[in-house]
């Protein structure tokens, strides 16, 4: 009974926030505070940030639930600063240093030639502080353990990578790489490469699939408490719209019918429609409908829908 009653306090809130998590704050942590101030059904986060991390983290409610997949697959921007001459268990700022040597001329010049071997189509293997799972288990469990298992190697891309400021034994870079990067480990390797060791000091993504700067900006937790306090109108203020993460897909209008069909798990014809990859659908009022992907045959099926 207990339960009942407190689901009933709880809204159907659909849309997406994209949230600036602070340093220091776990993606699930955030997530929570923002589920508590929507009062919100149902929430899920894309693309963990480290806690160490900071940046940009949207927050699916409700029904944009059904989109966090594909978010989940798009590129990522980030904001970082490395610090050679030290090398951590984890990559970065919070793990204990296991190897400490000299810089010694390490300069711009060489930093950007080291550079050059990671942008492009790379292999990388994934770091053992990880949420990445063996027999169900989070590798980095297994690391506090002092267990070191056997990971394999994902393909990656790293789209640009350049070097924007450095100052002693700390350098800036700007990133845009592929899902499925760890930074960390980028950093890892390129100190290695350097023969001086290097993590990753501070990191804040900056952008993420369709949602990048300066026109989408996340929105901080104080912030939302503040609208929280002003009421729900200023809370959905912040809200985007379900169908803003897919705004590069291509989209076609179905007809009554094929809205219909389409709702029945069906695959429909739709003239003049794309031959290939996904597609957002909307009915003829304009309303979202949600995802679709074209099939060999050229017919449209459902992906994902929205309810009705």
């Amino acid at each position: 009974m207990g339960r009942r009653r407190k689901d009933q306090n709880l809204r159907r809130v659909n849309g997406i926030l994209l949230l600036d998590k602070p340093a220091g704050l776990t993606s699930n942590a955030a997530l929570q505070v923002v589920k508590k101030l929507y009062a919100a059904r149902k929430a899920g986060h894309t693309g963990s940030l480290d806690p160490m991390a900071s940046g940009l983290l949207p927050v699916c409610l409700g029904e944009a639930t059904k989109v966090s997949s594909f978010l989940l697959n798009a590129d990522k921007r980030y904001s970082l600063t490395a610090r050679f001459g030290k090398r951590t268990d984890t990559g970065d700022a919070e793990g204990k240093i296991i190897a400490e040597r000299d810089i010694g001329d390490l300069n711009a010049r060489r930093v950007g030639e080291v550079l050059e071997k990671f942008r492009g189509r790379l292999r990388q293997i994934p770091p053992m502080y990880s949420a990445i799972k063996r027999n169900g288990q989070p590798l980095y469990k297994l690391a506090r353990q002092g267990i070191e298992v056997e990971r394999e190697a994902r393909d990656i891309e790293v789209f640009e990578f350049e070097l924007t400021a450095h100052q002693d034994a700390e350098y800036r870079f700007e990133l845009h790489c592929s899902k499925g990067t760890y930074v960390r480990t980028l950093v890892d390797d390129i100190g290695e490469q350097l023969g001086c060791g290097g993590h990753v000091s501070e990191l804040r993504r900056t952008g993420i699939g369709t949602f990048q700067p300066p026109e989408h900006t996340g929105v901080t937790l104080p912030e939302l408490h503040a609208a929280a306090e002003a009421g729900a109108e200023a809370l959905a203020g912040y809200l985007l719209p379900l169908d803003a993460a897919l705004i590069n897909w291509p989209d076609v209008t179905l007809t009554p019918d094929m809205v219909f069909y389409v709702r029945q798990g069906q695959a429909v014809q739709v003239p003049k429609a794309p031959t290939s990859g996904f597609l957002r659908l909307y009915a003829r009022d304009g309303s979202f409908v949600g995802m679709g992907r074209v099939q060999d045959d050229g017919k449209i099926a459902p992906k994902r829908l929205l309810a009705g």
